[in-house]
């Protein structure tokens, strides 16, 4: 056994000293001046700027239909791509932006839809996937959506003759606590 260790060490002692070259003369310049100039690109990154970054479309009747554009600009040194864009809900639709890269200097846009779904003040985030730094961008939708007179008032919402908020019912078996039983 210690012959094998004996003769294990001497040949690694062999290989080591073997491999005296100078390491500096292994490397290739041109390999070092692509490898520069690929890690100054890396840091350059696309930058969105946006026209606008809220829309508020004011007071909308209950379920209408209302939509803006929100318009952006690659201020960034290198091409933006956008691949995807959604809203925090399905009442609101973002559309047609453009899936081809944007390069610096150039604009685009997208449509962003909003059904009127809700009431009194609706705020909705529209969220971009792109290339930039962070990854995500965001940019906000907000509407007063007022009641829709046709639809029907919940026993909670009714009063009395007098003005005062009529009674509800709930329950008070185990389980059921703040559950209205009418």
């Amino acid at each position: 056994m210690k012959k094998a260790i004996l003769g294990l060490s001497a040949l690694c002692l062999i290989a080591f000293s073997s491999c005296k070259e100078d390491a500096s003369k292994k490397i290739n310049e041109e390999n070092v001046a692509v490898a520069a100039e690929r890690d100054a690109n890396s840091s350059k990154f696309p930058v969105i700027t946006f026209d606008k970054k809220e829309h508020d479309f004011g007071e909308i009747e209950a379920r209408q239909n209302v939509e803006t554009v929100f318009n952006y600009t690659n201020t960034g040194e290198s091409p933006l791509v956008i691949t995807d864009i959604k809203s925090s809900c399905g009442c609101t639709v973002p559309q047609d932006w453009s899936k081809q890269p944007l390069n610096p200097g150039e604009s685009g846009h997208f449509t962003v839809q909003f059904n009127g779904t809700g009431a009194n003040k609706v705020s909705k985030t529209v969220t971009i996937t792109a290339n930039t730094e962070s990854g995500t961008e965001t940019v906000r939708i907000s509407a007063f959506v007022k009641p829709d007179p046709n639809k029907a008032v919940t026993p909670a919402q009714a009063q009395t003759p007098m003005g005062a908020p009529a009674a509800v019912k709930s329950s008070t078996q185990p389980g059921h606590e703040g559950h209205n039983h009418d």
